[in-house]
C-alpha cells in the first residue's frame, strides 16, 4: 500500500470485545496510526454515516466489520461498507459465524419481544408496548430499524473478502492481518486469515488416544494439568477448532469452547464435533451412549453451536405459528433515514 491507508471499524450485533481486542496490540497501535487514517469507527469517534455515504466507492482501504446482522440498519451498514471498502474483513466470530447473538435463531422476533418487553418479572408495561419501526411523537416521525427474525452472518448479507475468526480474535492475529494488508500479502479472497491446524495441535497436553466411559461437567472434576482434557472426559472442542489462540483455555484447565470456528474443509462445526466425541466413547451400546450424552452434555446446541448456529447447516429452528421469515428486503434507506447516526 502506497501512502497512508484509510481504515474503518464497524460494530453490528456483537458485544464490543472485538474493539477491545484491537487495543490489545498495545504499542503497535502507534504503527497503525502511522499507516492508517481511522475514517469511521462509531465506537470511539464521532463519525457520521452521511460522511461515509459521501465517499467514493472503494475509498476505504480496509474495513474490519464485527458483529452479525440482526437489524435492517446493520444490513444497510454492511452494504454501505461493502461498497466503500476495497477489503472487507468479517472480524471475529459474530461476523463470521453468527456467534452468541445467533443463538436467538432458536426463537423468533415475537418471542424475543415478549420476553424483553412483556413477560419479564421486572417489566411494568400494562399497555403492552413493543418497539415499532415508526412512531409519531409531537408531530414527528421517529424511526427504529426493523428487527429481523433471523440473525445472519456478514457473508450471508454481502460478499466478504477475508475472515478473521475468534471471540474475539487474538491481538497477534489482528496484527498479522494489518501487516498482510500493508504489505499486500493477503491470501486468496474468501480465505480465513490464520492457521488451518487445530487447537489440539497447539495444545501441549499429553494425548494417549484413550477411550472414555462418559463425559464430565467442568465442576465435577479437578483436571490433571498435563493430560488431554477430552481424555479426562471433559467436552473440549479443540479437536474441531481452528488454531490461532495459542490453546489459551486448555493451558488454564478450561476446555476449548470452539470460538475460533472450524478449520478448512469442515462445513458444520457442530457435526464435526459430535463425530469427534462419538469416536472417544468406549461403549457401542446405544442406550449407554445416550445416557453418557444426556448426563455429560445436557445442552448440545449450546455446546456445539454456541458460535456457529447462523452459519451452520441448520441456521435456525423452524419459525413457530406458521410465521414467515422476513426475507424480502425492506427499504433500507428508509430504515436508516437521513444517513446519520
Amino acid at each position: 500500500m502506497s501512502g497512508k491507508g484509510k481504515l474503518a471499524i464497524y460494530w453490528a450485533a456483537s458485544c464490543g470485545g472485538c474493539e477491545i481486542a484491537i487495543l490489545g496490540i498495545n504499542e503497535k497501535i502507534l504503527d497503525v496510526a502511522e499507516h492508517f487514517d481511522l475514517v469511521f469507527c462509531p465506537c470511539i469517534a464521532d463519525g457520521k454515516v452521511s460522511d461515509v455515504e459521501a465517499m467514493a466507492d472503494g475509498a476505504i482501504d480496509l474495513c474490519l466489520f464485527n458483529g452479525s446482522i440482526r437489524t435492517s440498519e446493520q444490513e444497510y451498514m454492511a452494504q454501505l461498507m461493502r461498497r466503500k471498502a476495497k477489503v472487507l474483513v468479517a472480524f471475529g466470530s459474530c461476523a463470521g459465524e453468527g456467534c452468541i447473538p445467533g443463538l436467538a435463531n432458536l426463537t423468533n422476533r415475537e418471542e424475543i419481544f415478549a420476553s424483553s418487553y412483556l413477560d419479564s418479572p421486572s417489566t411494568v408495561n400494562p399497555d403492552g408496548v413493543v418497539p415499532q419501526t415508526k412512531s409519531e411523537v409531537d408531530g414527528c416521525t421517529l424511526h427504529l430499524p426493523l428487527f429481523y427474525d433471523t440473525v445472519r452472518t456478514l457473508a450471508q448479507t454481502v460478499q466478504v473478502d477475508y475472515f478473521l475468526p475468534g471471540c474475539p480474535p487474538e491481538p497477534e492475529r489482528i496484527w498479522d492481518t494489518l501487516v498482510a494488508v500493508l504489505e499486500n500479502k493477503l491470501p486468496e479472497p474468501g480465505s480465513v486469515i490464520g492457521s488451518n491446524t487445530t487447537v489440539c495441535d497447539e495444545c501441549k497436553r499429553v494425548r494417549a488416544e484413550k477411550s472414555i466411559p462418559a463425559f464430565k461437567r467442568t465442576w465435577e472434576i479437578l483436571p490433571d494439568p498435563e493430560t488431554c482434557l477430552l481424555e479426562q472426559g471433559l467436552v473440549c472442542c479443540g479437536v474441531a477448532t481452528r488454531a490461532g489462540c495459542g490453546a489459551l483455555c486448555p493451558q488454564v484447565n478450561s476446555p476449548c469452547i470452539g470460538c475460533y470456528g472450524p478449520n478448512d474443509g469442515v462445513e458444520d462445526f457442530g457435526a464435526r464435533m459430535i463425530s469427534a466425541l462419538a469416536s472417544v466413547l468406549e461403549s457401542n451400546d446405544p442406550e449407554e451412549i445416550e445416557q453418557a450424552l444426556r448426563t455429560g452434555i445436557p445442552d448440545p446446541l449450546g455446546n456445539f453451536y454456541r458460535f456457529s448456529l447462523p452459519g451452520s447447516l441448520m441456521r435456525r429452528s423452524p419459525l413457530s405459528n406458521g410465521e414467515k421469515e422476513v426475507s424480502a428486503k425492506p427499504d433500507l434507506a428508509a430504515a436508516h433515514p437521513g444517513g446519520g447516526v
